[in-house]
């Protein structure tokens, strides 16, 4: 489906609604991406980039995503927009909750207000402002499907979310083993967040993972094989969830994100994986 629409007047507030990785080599990312995915890309001018560009990645004519290269300070990697209907307000409760503003509120022409925070779990997030007319497209082969947040503290990123968009959190993991909990606007999840356990080194920063649905005649496995034929890695290989087949992936530039196949799945193992949050 798409988020967003000419004939919407405001998305949600607390619901994914753009992503966007931070590059070294524009050209080499996009190469990639248009290899794994079929995407294609056109360029805007952005004077907050370093080089003043921002590509936009399109399926069928739907936007997927954006790229710009990452400055000389800066890591490439992922990052996920979770929208807010005001951008001054957010900013406030984001010092409130624990959470540190690193840029804005900003408006960008034609595209409404960003603000740039850290949570209060130490994770990069983008919270915008969209126009009425927002477009994002999402739930379908080769597009987003979901997000994990992935933290050392459940506790303060469970504090800060539930309590910036009145998220209701339920427990899906043991709480002690497997401490993995949903977000949910009006029963439905829309994103999840995992303490990281012992296959994390102790050092990773928290992050969000993004996910992409992949098409099932092709599969995990294949699309991981070509991701390394296109220069990328597999951080971790293919396995079999309850929600489908998935594998970790990283771009030539080490930005790492993970595709899932919903259409294989495995019953009676521990949960891996989240849900799509606008699956119908």
């Amino acid at each position: 489906m798409t988020v967003g629409s000419a004939s919407s007047n405001v998305i949600p507030a607390g619901l994914p609604c753009w992503i966007e990785v931070a590059c070294r080599d524009e050209a080499v990312s996009q190469q990639f991406y248009t290899g794994l995915f079929g995407w294609q890309y056109a360029v805007r001018r952005d004077p907050a980039t370093p080089t003043g560009r921002y590509w936009i990645s399109s399926l069928g004519g739907e936007p997927t995503g954006g790229l710009y290269q990452a400055g000389a300070q800066s890591e490439p990697g992922w990052t996920l927009h979770v929208s807010v209907p005001h951008t001054a307000s957010a900013a406030e409760w984001v010092e409130h909750l624990g959470g540190q503003i690193t840029l804005g509120p900003v408006a960008i022409p034609d595209r409404g207000n960003i603000l740039h925070a850290i949570d209060a779990a130490g994770a990069p997030v983008v919270f915008w402002e969209a126009p009425p007319d927002w477009r994002f497209v999402t739930g379908i082969p080769n597009t987003f499907s979901g997000a994990d947040l992935n933290a050392h503290d459940g506790a303060a990123a469970d504090h800060f979310y539930t309590k910036l968009f009145n998220y209701a959190s339920h427990q899906i993991g043991d709480g002690e083993s497997v401490d993995y909990a949903e977000y949910l606007i009006e029963h439905t999840p829309v994103l999840y967040r995992y303490v990281m356990g012992s296959e994390y080194d102790r050092d990773t920063p928290p992050h969000w993972l993004v996910y992409f649905e992949v098409d099932p005649a092709r599969g995990c496995d294949a699309t991981a094989g070509q991701a390394l034929m296109l220069g990328g890695s597999v951080v971790i290989q293919p396995y079999d969830t309850p929600f489908g087949r998935m594998a970790i992936l990283a771009d030539p530039d080490g930005a790492v994100f993970a595709v899932i196949d919903h259409s294989r799945t495995l019953d009676d193992v521990g949960r891996a994986e989240v849900d799509d949050p606008y699956d119908d």
